[in-house]
C-alpha cells in the first residue's frame, strides 16, 4: 500500500509515453506547459496510466521536456518574454536551437502538436534566421525543396512581383521638403 507521501509524489507526476513506447516521468507543472498535455490530462479520469504521445517521438519528447524543465526554472529567460523579433533569442535558446534541420524540423512539429506557443515560437525563429537573406534558389538548396515551377511559371512570379528586387529610395510623404506648422489649442 502507497503511503500518502508516495500518493501525493504521484500525483505531481505523470508519465508520458512516445510513439517509440519510451517512457518519461514528469512534473506534472512542466508538463502542463503544454496546453494538449494540459487538455488531455483534464479529459482523463485515470492520471496514473501513460499518456501516450503518438505524434511524437522518444528523442524529440527528450528534448522538449528539457527546454520546458529549463524554461520553468528560469522563467525570466521564458521566450514568452522576449520580442517577437527574430534577432532576439535568448542564448540558452539559441544553443538548444542548434541541432541539424531534421531535429528542428521534428522539434516544430512537435511543439505544434503539443502546443507549446514559447517552443514553436522560437524554432520558427531559428528557421527565419537561418533564411534571411537567403534567395529562394538557396533555400530551396539548404532544405532540399524541389522547385515544381516551369521557367515560365518562375518569370511569370518574377514579373509580377518585381517590386521586391527594387532598390529605389524610401517613399516621401508630404513633398519631401520639410513644412513647419502651428496648431494653436482653444
Amino acid at each position: 500500500m502507497a503511503t500518502a507521501d508516495e500518493s501525493a509524489k504521484a500525483a505531481k507526476t505523470i508519465i508520458l509515453e512516445s510513439s517509440d513506447e519510451q517512457r518519461f516521468t514528469v512534473d506534472r507543472e512542466i508538463a502542463v506547459q503544454s496546453v494538449t498535455i494540459r487538455n488531455m490530462l483534464e479529459d482523463l479520469d485515470d492520471v496514473e496510466a501513460p499518456l501516450v504521445l503518438p505524434n511524437v517521438k522518444g528523442e524529440t519528447l527528450a528534448r522538449v521536456i528539457e527546454y520546458l524543465q529549463y524554461h520553468q526554472a528560469h522563467p525570466s529567460q521564458s521566450a514568452s518574454t522576449v520580442s517577437h523579433s527574430t534577432d532576439k533569442i535568448n542564448s540558452w535558446d539559441m544553443d538548444f536551437c542548434k541541432v541539424d534541420n531534421p531535429h528542428l524540423f521534428e522539434l516544430i512539429l512537435t511543439a505544434n502538436y503539443l502546443d507549446i506557443k514559447p517552443l514553436l515560437d522560437v524554432t520558427c525563429k531559428t528557421v527565419a534566421n537561418m533564411i534571411k537573406g537567403m534567395s529562394p534558389e538557396q533555400i530551396r538548396q539548404v532544405f532540399n525543396i524541389k522547385n515544381d515551377f516551369t521557367p515560365e511559371e518562375e518569370e511569370q512570379i518574377h514579373r509580377e512581383n518585381a517590386w521586391l528586387e527594387e532598390d529605389d529610395p524610401p517613399i516621401q510623404i508630404g513633398g519631401g521638403a520639410a513644412e513647419e506648422h502651428s496648431i494653436t489649442l482653444t
